[in-house]
């Protein structure tokens, strides 16, 4: 049976769904709102039969959620997510991004370089777009290879707030300004 949490955030509502699989409570997608799209509609119309439920290690996981939200260096572990439920590729280009440390960024380029696929740029960048848990894996870290920013599921002032409040800092053209990104 699928269920979900709400949690109120500085970026407004969180939904992270999840169930029990063989006792252990697993995450299988983390909903953030967006500019006319809050969280909890999106949790509503996507999974209309999730029942509101919670227990110890969901809370705890949306605790260091909101404390993340709200600029506190938190750490996240895969342990609880879903990733094996994600198609190969994919789950190599979350862990790298999970990789990705706070204050750092990444080109979606790098990231494929990286995992030795030089020309599979767009389909990093497909994967990260298509990540189901964001802030657990940090997609808000990987940005063009020109610095602007990229696409976000929780839209791109998220995104920049997410970063500066890590201490990215950004030029006059809204670019990232950093003398190295992360596996470069």
């Amino acid at each position: 049976m699928n269920k979900r949490i709400l949690r109120s955030t500085a970026f407004g509502p969180v939904a992270i769904l999840w169930s029990g699989h063989n006792g252990a409570p697993t995450i299988f997608r983390i909903l953030l709102s967006r500019p006319g799209a809050p969280a909890a509609d999106l949790a509503s119309n996507l999974y209309p039969a999730a029942l509101r439920s919670s227990c110890a290690a969901i809370d705890a996981i949306a605790a260091r959620i909101e404390a993340f939200l709200a600029g506190e260096a938190v750490v996240f572990s895969l342990d609880l997510i879903a990733l094996s439920s994600r198609p190969a590729f994919q789950r190599t280009v979350l862990r790298a991004e999970h990789g990705i440390p706070r204050g750092r960024v990444s080109s979606y380029g790098l990231i494929a370089a990286h995992l030795k696929k030089p020309k599979a740029t767009r389909a990093v960048g497909n994967a990260l777009a298509t990540n189901p848990f964001p802030l657990i894996v940090p997609c808000h870290r990987a940005v063009r290879s020109d610095g602007r920013l990229g696409g976000f599921q929780g839209g791109p002032a998220m995104k920049r707030a997410l970063l500066e409040r890590e201490g990215i800092v950004f030029d006059r053209a809204g670019r990232v300004a950093v003398a190295r990104f992360h596996y470069s």
